[in-house]
Parts: structure tokens; C-alpha cells; sequence
């Protein structure tokens, strides 16, 4: 794939994700395991059937692309980081973080993104420190306090609840609150 938001180079397609869905929320198997999902779905571009291909387990990568499409509009912003596979980021639950910031984050939803002000938990497996509230298995979650405990709003792939990507934002955030689901795209380079 050439440069469609990412940059040039051969882009190489893992996972497509349906925010109306729960196929690949934070606590799918599909995260933890070495299953594909949908194949054939893998080749069609950014087309709205959810998949997740073998790349996901076995691709080495230098930078990761993530894609939302919201309507009609198609956002992407990507993360430098080095690893052997995704899987290797995320399968073992343990968070990873990212230094993107909560502003770059916000670009992959546009003007309408919405985050609380405080937290900005960002990276891999990105979860609040007690149960039952907001997480990512890519994203950033946030939170009114200034702490991580009780984050009520986030943007992400893999996340909980009924939106499985997109943004969800409740609690005085800072762009009043969203219920946003996405299509995204996760690619490796």
C-alpha cells in the first residue's frame, strides 16, 4: 500500500475493527491468541468487514499506523516503536506506553474528539487502575481526576463496553461527551 496517511512504504495490513461490534473489544480472545479472523476480509482495503490476519502474530515492525473512519472521513496517525510482532505488544496484557500525546490522539477522531483533562494513560493495554472503567488495547484513556483510577473517557482500538473503537467520552470532558464508534485500521511498517 502506498502513502495513504502514514507515509510512503509497504504497509502491511493486521487488523480491521468495527466499533458497532464486540468481535474485538478489550477482552476478545482475538488479543490473546494466534487465531485469524475473517481472512479473506484482510484484502480489501479499508472496507468495513472486520479482520484479523496473521501478520498479527508474525510481522516484525518499526512503526504501526492506526486508521479511524467515522462517516466518511478516513484519519490516521501512527507510532514509531519497534517490535516483533503486535501480538508480542499485547497478548501478554501488560501496558506498554507511547508518547504520542492526548492531541494526536484526538487527530484520528477529528474536530468532534473528546478526552477528560487528566490521566493520559496512552500506549498498549492502557487501563484504569480500578476495575470496571475505561481501557484500550491501543489508545489513550483519561480521566476529571488526577489520578488513573476512574477514567471515564478514551479513544482507542480494543476497547470495552459497546464500542469496540472509536471514542467515548462521559464526566466533564473536554469537548462535552461522545459516544463515537469507528472502523479502524491497524497496519505495520
Amino acid at each position: 500500500m502506498g502513502d495513504f496517511g502514514c507515509g510512503d512504504g509497504g504497509w502491511t495490513p493486521i487488523m480491521k475493527i468495527n466499533g458497532n461490534k464486540h468481535t474485538f473489544n478489550y477482552s476478545s480472545h482475538f488479543w490473546e491468541d494466534r487465531e485469524t479472523y475473517k481472512n479473506a476480509a484482510g484484502k480489501n482495503g479499508f472496507d468495513l468487514q472486520e479482520t484479523k490476519l496473521p501478520t498479527y502474530w508474525k510481522t516484525p515492525f518499526s512503526k504501526i499506523c492506526l486508521g479511524m473512519k467515522i462517516g466518511q472521513r478516513l484519519r490516521f496517525i501512527f507510532i514509531n516503536k519497534t517490535a516483533e510482532s503486535l501480538y508480542s505488544l499485547i497478548a501478554d496484557g501488560k501496558y506498554r506506553a507511547t508518547l504520542l500525546g492526548r492531541d494526536t490522539w484526538k487527530k484520528v477522531v477529528g474536530s468532534q474528539a473528546s478526552l477528560q483533562r487528566n490521566c493520559n494513560k496512552e500506549g498498549f493495554n492502557a487501563v484504569s487502575d480500578n476495575r470496571g472503567f475505561f481501557r484500550a488495547r491501543i489508545g489513550i484513556i483519561a480521566n476529571q481526576q488526577n489520578d488513573c483510577s476512574t477514567c471515564n473517557s478514551r479513544i482507542g482500538f480494543g476497547t470495552g463496553g459497546d464500542n469496540s473503537c472509536g471514542n467515548e467520552a462521559t464526566l466533564n470532558p473536554d469537548n462535552g461527551d461522545k459516544h463515537i464508534r469507528a472502523m479502524g485500521y491497524i497496519l505495520v511498517q
